[in-house]
């Protein structure tokens, strides 16, 4: 429920159970009161302080600049007083910056509207308020939006730029959200890694200054991730309070917590401001991108299944969502580019034998592919390797009751291409330099609608070409030299925004053309694995690495905040192609129930023992998905935190059955068994697990004891139905 209390100038926004509360002071001045567990009032004005100094500017004009450097904003803006961190600079015509946004009106409606060219969420059963903002001399109006669903803890958060003036302005920097409240002496948790390390969760306390994530490298990337949350001291998955800003955006991104002067904190999350500068003419509006609020007052874990219901119920629209996808094997890590017709059809029917439902064909199937040097954007099939066509290959897969897939890398080109050396203009470059290879590669630039017309084009020629039912969807570089040779002087700081624009447009527009499409987004592994990338496919490649123990605290980051069945993992050989470990076959099986499921091996090369394997995690895998897919997860132990062992539960949402996971990475000797605390159960219902039975309050607050297990990388599966 939305409302506003005209008497107090007060707006608040209410979920089952909580509530985000905005102030107008002077009646002017935006101003963020609470966000919290639910309240009942709304005589919440006093929250703003506005009765001590500096005072209103009504009362006190002599100190507006301490007014506006102390007042807890709603939508920050800079260049007249406030000097934290601003959310808005916008150069006009007379090449000045500096804004005063103050309030022109709102309005509350029932749904809430879509955001032109980009992903956020949808749902019908939704409430939006729309504040509009106007720095009166330009006539530049601001519109902030904050829509809430009747199912969900969390606030939607999005902004629109209006030039109502007469000239033409620049937008230099755009946020699309702002968050100011006292210190609580907050703790910043984060995620953070590089290639084949994603999401390793990150947790160090607030100091004076500013904590910053961010990435200029066009995507969300492997370093750093558009998630930033503050927790109270000592939170845990059970306790205390967590405020979460999630991007709904596959681009540049700056997410920062600022400690200020006053002992206040001010979260703000938007696209990077640098390599970020957008023209807009008079009448014309910019939409930024939606961030996703979340408050949690009992701890990591009541975050974490807000995040990921709200994800599945309102962001992902596949069809796949909720159903089973079919277990693959790809082809990648079972023979790189060496392969043809031949090989990937043994392949196939050695897979089919063992259960295994669609054979992917990875890199190397187009142009004159044979290594990563060449043939990017010549996207015909080399026939010399596919003899009889890209056809004949999949006929041939579906004949042996096998669903096709393919890999694509739609936007890049290689130097070494047909294409390249039609179009050298089609690729990114800044004049007069020598464009910057990473793995042998260029950038195609998107903001060429002919280009953007010719990928489409290879994309669809290619998916029509035969019954394909997969697209894995890859982007294995960074966006480096960000210069067009199609965009004028003045519009080529809008480059990187409209790269990831054109991305959506493309995905977007292979999806109305195939509907029945499963999509899965990859960047190098895991550099766009973000919500931006979940509107358009319901699962992600999580990372490139693998490795059974590795794959732990990849996981564990990710599923912080995503569903588990987005979550691309996939059982590999060993020793393990990235880190050389040796693992056990069946741990690494376990570990990849936490997500999709799949191969990236060959079945006719490992052990003969490994392979008799395959049937039964296939089992486990179609015995386990509805509970995967659906249910609540829990996190009990992280072997991030421990280095020993790690711990996660799964419940299903009539709280009917559970599993635990439970993953023995190293063994200590002499050590006892150990003991569990599983969560999320009927408290007065009696479960079965091992024959015996359970009181779900006993399981939960005595524990359980798990059977010992000897040796290292080992993994054990445990079953709870209630009784």
């Amino acid at each position: 429920m939305i409302q506003f209390d005209e008497k107090t100038n007060v707006f608040k926004l209410d979920t089952k159970n909580l509530s985000y509360v905005i102030g107008l002071a002077d009646g002017a001045y935006a101003g963020h009161i609470y966000f919290g567990k639910r309240l009942e009032s709304t005589d919440l004005s006093y929250l703003l302080r506005i009765d001590e100094p500096p005072f209103v500017p009504s009362a006190n004009l002599r100190e507006k600049v301490a007014f506006l450097d102390s007042y807890p904003m709603e939508y920050a803006f800079g260049g007249t007083g406030d000097f934290r961190e601003s959310c808005i600079t916008v150069t006009t015509a007379a090449g000045q910056q500096g804004l005063d946004l103050t309030y022109v009106s709102h309005r509350i409606y029932n749904g809430k509207e879509a955001l032109d060219g980009l992903p956020a969420t949808w749902g019908t059963d939704s409430e939006t308020l729309e504040l509009t903002l106007e720095d009166i001399p330009t006539g530049i109006r601001v519109l902030l939006s904050y829509s809430i669903f009747s199912d969900s803890d969390a606030v939607m958060r999005s902004v629109k730029i209006i030039n109502g003036g007469a000239d033409a302005i620049y937008i230099d920097r755009v946020l699309s959200a702002c968050l100011d409240m006292d210190n609580e002496q907050y703790e910043v948790l984060s995620l953070h890694g590089s290639w084949a390390r994603e999401r390793h969760m990150n947790r160090t306390p607030l100091g004076y200054g500013s904590y910053t994530m961010e990435s200029v490298r066009g995507e969300s990337s492997h370093q750093d991730h558009p998630f930033l949350a503050l927790v109270s001291p000592g939170c845990t998955q059970t306790s205390g309070s967590v405020y979460a800003m999630h991007f709904i955006y596959s681009g540049n991104f700056l997410a920062k917590a600022q400690l200020c002067q006053h002992d206040t904190v001010r979260m703000v999350m938007g696209i990077h401001p640098e390599q970020f500068r957008w023209k807009l003419e008079p009448g014309e509006c910019f939409q930024a991108p939606e961030v996703v609020c979340v408050y949690s007052d009992e701890g990591l874990g009541k975050m974490t299944r807000t995040f990921h219901d709200l994800y599945r119920n309102h962001l992902i629209r596949s069809k796949y969502k909720y159903q089973p996808r079919p277990v693959l094997v790809n082809s990648w890590e079972a023979a790189y580019f060496d392969f043809d017709t031949e090989k990937l059809l043994k392949l196939a029917k050695q897979s089919a034998e063992l259960g295994i439902e669609m054979l992917v064909m990875d890199d190397g199937w187009f142009g004159h592919r044979n290594s990563d040097e060449g043939s990017l954007g010549d996207w015909y099939v080399n026939e010399e390797k596919l003899k009889g066509g890209l056809k004949y290959l999949v006929d041939e897969v579906n004949a042996l009751g096998m669903k096709f897939g393919i890999w694509l890398e739609p936007e890049m080109i290689s130097p070494d291409s047909d294409v390249y050396r039609a179009h050298p203009e089609w690729a990114l470059q800044l004049k007069n330099r020598t464009a910057s290879l990473c793995r042998a590669q260029y950038v195609l630039d998107l903001s060429r609608p002919e280009v953007v017309d010719y990928v489409y084009d290879c994309v669809r020629k290619t998916l029509q070409a035969a019954n394909i039912s997969y697209v894995k969807w890859d982007m294995n570089r960074q966006l480096t030299d960000i210069g067009s040779t199609y965009l004028p002087a003045d519009r080529q700081g809008e480059l990187s925004h409209r790269h990831t624009l054109a991305v959506y447009e493309l995905q977007e527009r292979m999806l109305q053309e195939f509907p029945d499409l499963l999509l899965e987004n990859c960047s190098g592994g895991g550099a766009r694995f973000d919500p931006g990338m979940l509107y358009y496919s319901p699962q992600i490649w999580c990372s490139d690495n693998t490795d059974a123990v590795e794959r732990l605290i990849i996981q564990e980051g990710t599923q912080l905040i995503y569903p588990l069945s987005v979550i691309g993992a996939h059982v590999s050989d060993c020793p393990n192609h990235t880190v050389g470990r040796v693992t056990p076959f069946e741990t690494r099986g376990v570990v990849a129930l936490a997500g999709t499921f799949g191969y990236e091996l060959d079945p006719c090369k490992i052990s003969e023992d490994d392979r008799k394997k395959i049937p039964g995690q296939i089992a486990d895998y179609k015995k386990y998905g509805a509970l995967v897919r659906e249910g609540d997860y829990y996190r009990i132990a992280s072997y991030q935190e421990n280095r020993l062992y790690d711990c996660y539960e799964i419940v299903s949402k009539d709280r009917e059955e559970a599993v635990v996971f439970f993953i023995q990475v190293l063994h200590e000797p002499n050590r006892r068994s150990r003991k569990i605390y599983l969560q999320g159960l009927d408290a007065d219902a009696v479960y079965l697990y091992d024959k015996k039975e359970y009181l779900g309050a006993t399981l939960m607050q005595a524990g359980l004891i798990l059977p010992r297990m000897w040796g290292d990388f080992q993994a054990q599966i445990l079953e709870f139905k209630k009784k």
